[in-house]
């Protein structure tokens, strides 16, 4: 049976959100790179990985700068970057997580907006960030006060488009006031779709782009946990839907994608993702990986072409209520994600930060 490969394959680019920023329609996320769901990478093959994305087509690269031991994936993607041509290149970075000796941190006043942009373009080496994103919302400090510093930096010339990341509703609309969003992240995928009521249909009206991370549910779709062993140092050893119990009733709503996938002549991984690739020219998944390999088969998704029909098919396979475990590590993490993202109106005090026990998001 053929396998949609990468080799013919051409990424196409396109509008994401309104405000002018154009990208390749399938991002790469660098987190993993630097460890996360494995052990780092040694740099040298990381820095392959990420130029061998660049050599396909894709050009939209995604990082933060809570990811790795003290900022290691920025400082790993700035050493990429000096081998490519970086106004080629969508750089898209994140502030507002920090790691302290009490745990997770989470922190949206202006002078630690600027702070962290600073640092991140000092990191990474380069005059401009593409898209930057608030990483968590500071549920302690008024979206207007956060976004009010975003502004600056955009005038400044720092930053070239804004973005939010798991953010509610009211959150968006009230950003999108003081300054255009260009982009919303949020976790998207076959198996984490509670998005699809009100955020999708919030920022199409808007005209705000949508940027799935775990489009393939945190590697699951791509056979983690089913045939591939999770390896002890992942995070997701601990995450509930892969513990044993769930994982055995999860494993059926793979089988259902791997049987769809034979039929549309693909791989399951490939299938899960080009559900989420053809959901709208506005959505731009930023799958991650370690593996040349499994980047080029996550390439090749875009030449599975799905109906309506074989959308509406793959979607009726995988019921919400039939997956076993929440999509959050826990409960911490959980109020973290956009159900609990609104901020105090912009006249309230602002409170202390927020603190969590170490939980990877």
């Amino acid at each position: 049976m053929a396998e949609a490969g990468s080799e013919s394959v051409s990424i196409p680019r396109v509008n994401l959100g309104s405000q002018g920023l154009q990208v390749s329609k399938l991002g790469f996320g660098c987190m993993g790179l630097t460890g996360a769901y494995n052990d780092p990478l040694p740099e040298q093959e990381a820095i392959s990985v990420i130029k061998h994305a660049f050599s396909k087509g894709i050009t939209f690269f995604d990082t933060a700068d809570v990811y790795g031991s003290k900022h290691a994936n920025e400082l790993l993607l700035a050493k990429a970057l000096k081998q490519l041509p970086r106004d080629n290149i969508q750089l898209a970075t994140k502030f507002g997580m920090s790691r302290g000796i009490s745990g997770l941190q989470i922190k949206g006043t202006p002078d630690y907006v600027r702070s962290c942009c600073e640092a991140s373009l000092k990191r990474l080496d380069v005059q401009y960030i593409d898209l930057y994103y608030q990483h968590r919302v500071d549920t302690s400090v008024p979206i207007e006060q956060t976004m009010g510093e975003l502004k600056k930096l955009v005038e400044e010339g720092k930053v070239k488009y804004i973005g939010l990341s798991e953010a509610s509703p009211d959150t968006i609309r009230r950003a999108h006031a003081v300054h255009p969003i260009t982009a919303v992240q949020l976790e998207w995928s076959l198996w984490t779709r509670d998005i699809e009521d009100e955020v999708i249909p919030l920022c199409r009206e808007l005209g705000i782009g949508i940027v799935p991370y775990s489009p393939l549910g945190r590697g699951f779709f791509g056979g983690k946990g089913v045939v591939e062993t999770v390896p002890s140092v992942s995070s997701l050893s601990g995450h509930p839907r892969y513990q044993a119990e769930n994982m055995e009733k999860n494993k059926r709503i793979y089988e259902r994608i791997e049987s769809l996938a034979k039929k549309h002549e693909c791989t399951t991984p490939q299938l899960a993702l080009a559900w989420v690739l053809q959901q709208g020219n506005d959505v731009v998944p930023i799958p991650g990986t370690t593996k040349i390999k499994n980047l080029d088969q996550n390439i090749g998704a875009l030449s599975v072409k799905l109906s309506e029909k074989d959308l509406r098919e793959i979607s009726e396979a995988v019921p919400i209520d039939d997956v076993a475990g929440i999509r959050h590590y826990n409960e911490r993490h959980a109020k973290f994600s956009w159900k609990s993202a609104n901020t105090p109106a912009n006249d309230s005090s602002v409170s202390t930060v927020p603190r969590v026990g170490n939980t990877k998001l």
